[in-house]
Order: structure tokens, then sequence, then C-alpha cells
């Protein structure tokens, strides 16, 4: 019997495209079409596993199932333009049973230990891109706090936000993140707010990958 495909969803501009692989929080890529974003998940592939497996859990391969079915897409926004998974799905609303939601909140965690291993291999400076831009790595490293402490609260948790210069706070607002991401959920938005749980997840593991493999790329690692 042949392998199923993997389940992909995808958000659309004219502009920009985002794809990721369903049920697998932060295997996510961006490409200037729907058909460059898909290439680029397959091309992320082995770099992800490399996350799943801190999770103690294994993707599915691309080189093993050997095709993508789009099970999902939904238009775009002008925050898919800037850059970002913006657009909350159908399939983001699904409910999530208590094993589920370890599992998630497991691959979340997986990609903070991720980034958090990459930076340390990381040089200070980074090259710069093809126009002279990009963050250095440790004001990359502020954006991903500043920007996790802001999904924090998306999801019903306030308190102080960390910083490079106080990493305790940094643990703290991540182990009450995963708290919440660890719990069941009837698919609605957390705490009342808008986003739903695996949203959420997808979401902070999206953007701690994208910087862990853009210190990857723009480094010697």
């Amino acid at each position: 019997m042949a392998a199923a495909a993997i389940k992909i969803g995808e958000e659309a501009t004219a502009k920009r495209a985002f794809a990721w692989v369903i049920d697998w929080p932060g295997w996510c890529r961006a490409g200037k079409t729907a058909i460059l974003a898909r290439e680029a998940i397959v091309d992320i592939a082995p770099r992800y596993a490399e996350v799943a497996a801190l999770a103690g859990l294994t993707p599915p391969s691309p080189a093993d199932v050997g095709s993508l079915d789009r099970i999902e897409s939904v238009p775009g926004d002008a925050s898919t333009d800037f850059g970002v998974p913006h657009v909350i799905t159908d399939l983001d609303r699904r409910p999530t049973a208590a094993a589920e939601a370890d599992r998630l909140a497991g691959l979340v965690e997986a990609a903070w230990a991720y980034l958090d291993t990459v930076a340390a291999a990381t040089p200070a400076e980074l090259r710069k891109g093809p126009r002279g831009g990009g963050r250095d790595r440790d004001k990359m490293l502020e954006h991903i706090i500043e920007a996790d402490h802001a999904y924090g609260r998306e999801i019903g948790v306030r308190m102080a936000a960390g910083s490079l210069d106080d990493r305790a706070a940094v643990d703290t607002e991540r182990a009450a993140v995963l708290a919440v991401l660890r719990e069941p959920s009837d698919g609605t938005p957390l705490t009342g707010r808008k986003w739903p749980l695996r949203y959420a997840a997808r979401r902070i593991a999206w953007h701690a990958l994208d910087h862990a493999w853009e210190m990857q790329d723009r480094s010697d690692q």
C-alpha cells in the first residue's frame, strides 16, 4: 500500500504564500508563490526532522512519501504580504484532545530548544542580505523574545517580559505558554481572545524556527 501523502495547508496572496504541514507546528515556509512555498517545506524537511527528534517524534519524510496533499487553502492578507502566516483556518479550530495538545506543546518546546542551540553556535554578526539588510544575532533574539511575549498575551499569559539579560523571565514565560498549550481544547479561541490552540502552536513554533534557520543560513552553520 502506498504511503499517505503529507497533508499541508496554504495561505496566499498575489505577492507571497505560506505552506505548512498540518499537525507539525513550525514546519512552515514562505515563497513568492504557493508552488515555491511547497518546495521550501520539502527542502527544510531534514532540518525540521531534527526539531521533531528533540520532542521524541519522527515527522513524515518527503523522500519516503513523495507527494504533498493540500487539504486546506485560504486567501492571505496584508500580514501574509508582510511575511507572517496570519490567517486562522478551519483546521486550526479543530478540537484538541489532551494527548494531542501535549504533543503539539512538545513540538513548540522543541522549536525553542532548537533555537537556543542554534543561537549558541551562531556568531554575533551575521552575513547581510543582498541589499545589506537583516538583524544580527542578538537583535534577532530580542525580537523573538518580544514576539513570544506578545504571543503569550494572545493566549492569556500575562507576566513580565524577559530579555537577553533576564533569561529566567524568558524561561518562566515559556513554561506558562506551554502549560496553556498542553490543556485540551474545544477549538475555540483561548481565553476568549482570537487564537485557537492549534494556530497558537503553529504560529509560535514557526517564528522560532524561521529565525533559527535564518541564523543558520546567514552564518557558517
